[in-house]
This record gives structure tokens, C-alpha cells and sequence, in this order.
């Protein structure tokens, strides 16, 4: 499953994402992972989240950040939920290949049941028709 919290840039939606993954700690069975582009929200997440700064990586393209989560996931057979804080600055992202990287992670979730809460810099009008069946909340 894919879930999107959309919203023009300052509109709060890194701090509703904090909550949210703070909050689901307390009906996590397995493991949650934080992806962001920079260490700026360490100390606001639990220490039982691992966050993962993107950019000591070198990702550059789709593709390559698509190989990024497989990767994550492949190691970690008991994650259950990924939070990724500014999808489409740290998936390198142009506006025509926003629909099929969502629909990669939908594929990459069904077949390893691993939830991913995208927070997106758009208005939820902007977004891909596809998308839109995906936003959890527009901010």
C-alpha cells in the first residue's frame, strides 16, 4: 500500500509525517524506516525508527533510488513501513515519471507487504490521476 500526504511546500506536511510514524510505533509489529534528505529530524523521531539520509548516497535517477529501496527492503526481512519525507527530491523525480515510480513502490509493497507514506510537494490537483486515489491527506 501506498499512502501520499500531499501539499504545497510549508504547508506542515513533514510535521504530520512525524507524527504519523511516531504514532505508529505503538501498533508496529516489525520494523519502520525513515527516509529524508538530511539528518534535520533526527532528534524528533523515536530512537526505535532508523532514519535514512538519501542524499549520503549516490542516487541520481529513478531508477537507481528504486534499486535504493529494493535494497532496503531486502535487507530487512521484518520491515513493515517506510516514510519517505520530500519523495520527489530524494527520488530525483521529474513531473512525467512521478506516476510509475508510485506505481513501482505499489508493485515493490504488494509483493513484500511493506506500507510506504510518501509526503509530496504538490497540491493534490497536481498530482497524476492515478495518485490521487493514493493521498491519505491534502495539507
Amino acid at each position: 500500500m501506498v499512502e501520499i500526504i500531499a501539499g504545497a511546500k510549508g504547508k506542515g506536511k513533514t510535521k504530520y509525517l512525524l507524527e504519523k510514524v511516531n504514532g505508529a510505533l505503538a501498533q508496529a509489529t516489525g520494523n519502520i524506516v525513515y527516509l529524508d534528505k538530511n539528518q534535520k529530524h533526527m532528534h524528533e523521531l523515536s530512537n526505535k525508527i532508523r532514519l535514512i539520509n538519501v542524499k549520503d548516497y549516490p542516487i541520481s535517477n529513478r531508477d537507481e533510488f528504486l534499486g535504493f529501496i529494493c535494497g532496503i527492503v531486502s535487507q530487512d526481512y521484518d520491515l513493515q513501513e517506510m516514510y519517505l519525507d520530500s519523495f520527489l527530491t530524494i527520488a530525483n523525480l521529474d513531473d512525467d515519471q512521478v506516476a510509475n515510480t508510485i506505481d513501482a513502490l505499489e508493485a515493490i509493497s504488494e509483493r513484500f507487504q511493506v506500507k510506504f507514506i510518501l509526503s509530496v510537494s504538490k497540491n493534490e490537483a497536481d498530482l497524476p490521476e492515478s495518485a490521487k486515489t493514493k493521498v491519505l491527506i491534502s495539507l
